[in-house]
């Protein structure tokens, strides 16, 4: 993989990567931008024990551009982007219209491919190993960062998400907190390291192995199921067979087999509601244990260690043109209600494999 860093015209970083060294990245950004002001402020909520950020200036983001005017595209004679080169394989660059920002995070953007009309699940394994890495890089880069916690890769995809534009792509944001939902999972795989022993991540992982009727794809590093308990219709979780914490600690084999695996999961997601269905909307992303530069000690050192990464992808669509809503016991309770057994979307996602 080569790397090659530069500046956009605003001051903003922008990193190409490139699978050929031989690839020269030069082109320079020619936009008269005036520097980013972002107004992110972190707040503390004391009932809940939660964090919320509170960022106006993204009231003012750019939203669902018609395809000519797209910002994620190559820049051509007339039109320039975010992107100041005429091609470019993955390229990620500081978000504009940040959540965080400056000393309190960071967000940035992930570009997967210059084709405005395609997805992931159209990428060749070779294209999807280089965002693995550009994953993995952006990982160790940002954990370094002054008051980085935690680090999390992730897409949106379809307009049912929010995405607001259309171009393949996802975010990567760098929290300088922990997020509540890993801090659910430090506190569970604390309680059941306390009373058996054992690592939750790989008890639920042997388990789900064990049982079967949850298993949606497996491979010689990694394994995919529907979780005993998801909250969302089709949800798959994608656990390498090797615990580790983070991207960082994924072996040569791991990220060898992963673009295999997770493309397939992609193409079987947008299989699922049958043919001549609308792409499946969905969000997925890399959990990873939060890092010990940002403060953690003692036992929280000891959580990382156990800790698994895995990512989480899963769809809003609940059946044929019917979206699952978070309505009053989802928003207001947080307790989920999901339409669909587990064991049945695991059926599903095994009888819409490739052919």
């Amino acid at each position: 993989m080569k790397k090659t860093s530069t500046l956009l015209a605003d001051g903003r970083e922008l990193i190409h990567y490139d699978s050929a060294e031989a690839v020269v990245r030069d082109a320079v950004d020619q936009r008269p931008l005036e520097p980013v002001a972002t107004t992110s402020e972190i707040r503390h909520d004391r009932l809940l024990g939660d964090t919320v950020t509170v960022a106006s200036h993204r009231q003012g983001r750019t939203y669902h551009p018609p395809a000519d005017q797209c910002p994620l595209c190559p820049s051509k004679p007339g039109r320039l982007t975010e992107i100041p080169a005429a091609d470019y394989n993955v390229v990620v660059f500081e978000n504009r219209f940040p959540s965080l920002a400056g000393a309190q995070g960071r967000c940035e953007v992930v570009c997967f491919t210059s084709d405005h009309d395609a997805s992931f699940a159209d990428l060749i394994p070779a294209r999807a190993r280089l965002v693995l890495d550009a994953w993995t890089d952006r990982t160790r880069e940002l954990s370094q960062l002054p008051g980085v916690v935690q680090v999390y890769p992730f897409e949106n995809r379809g307009e049912e998400i929010g995405v607001t534009l259309g171009h393949p792509h996802g975010q990567i944001y760098a929290y300088p907190f922990t997020t509540p939902r890993t801090a659910l999972m430090l506190r569970s795989l604390t309680a059941h390291r306390e009373r058996t022993g054992r690592n939750l991540f790989d008890d639920i992982l042997a388990d789900e192995l064990a049982d079967g009727s949850r298993i949606v794809l497996t491979g010689e590093h990694w394994t995919a199921f529907v979780p005993y308990a998801a909250h969302w219709p089709y949800e798959v979780h994608l656990y390498p067979n090797r615990r580790v914490p983070d991207l960082l600690g994924l072996d040569e084999y791991a990220r060898a087999e992963f673009p295999h695996l997770y493309l397939e999961l992609l193409r079987r997601f947008d299989r699922i509601f049958g043919p001549g269905q609308p792409p499946t909307p969905y969000i997925s992303g890399w959990h990873q244990a939060p890092f010990t530069g940002g403060g953690l000690t003692g036992a929280d050192a000891a959580d990382r260690r156990d800790f698994a990464l895995h990512l989480e992808l899963f769809t809003i669509r609940r059946t044929s043109g019917k979206l699952k809503f978070l309505a009053g016991s989802e928003s207001g309770m947080s307790a989920f209600v999901n339409d669909v057994p587990p064991e049945s979307a695991a059926l599903r996602l095994r009888e819409v494999a490739s052919r």
